[in-house]
């Protein structure tokens, strides 16, 4: 029993940080906003997530996030980029422009 539980919670810190891991491009978002996401294909050569509001809270509440939709650019667990839309529910048009910028400053800092 012992080994069943410590095996459950690595696996629960394993999945909770598992988001941030390596180059992670994150998305938070609301069904209601669903129209002012930004599509996060352009970014699969990286991890992708995308949250909702409804299904992982805690995500949001440990990033703390308060504009909906935001947008989230991690590197091995530290945050390198927040983009938030604000009061207008809308991310800033260069929205890709900043993650493609940060990204490849990841990746040329790697060499």
């Amino acid at each position: 029993m012992k080994y069943l539980t410590l095996l459950l919670l690595f696996f629960t810190i394993g999945s909770y940080s598992q988001y941030k891991d390596g180059i992670s491009v994150v998305q938070f978002s609301a069904e209601f906003v669903k129209d002012n996401e930004i599509s996060l294909k352009k970014f699969n050569d990286h991890n992708i997530h995308l949250f909702y509001l409804s299904k992982n809270q805690k995500h949001f509440d440990s990033e703390g996030i308060i504009y909906l939709p935001t947008v989230m650019l991690f590197y091995n667990g530290e945050t390198i980029l927040k983009i938030e839309s604000g009061v207008t529910l809308k991310l800033p048009e260069d929205t890709e422009k900043q993650l493609n910028n940060a990204i490849d400053k990841i990746l040329e800092d790697k060499f």
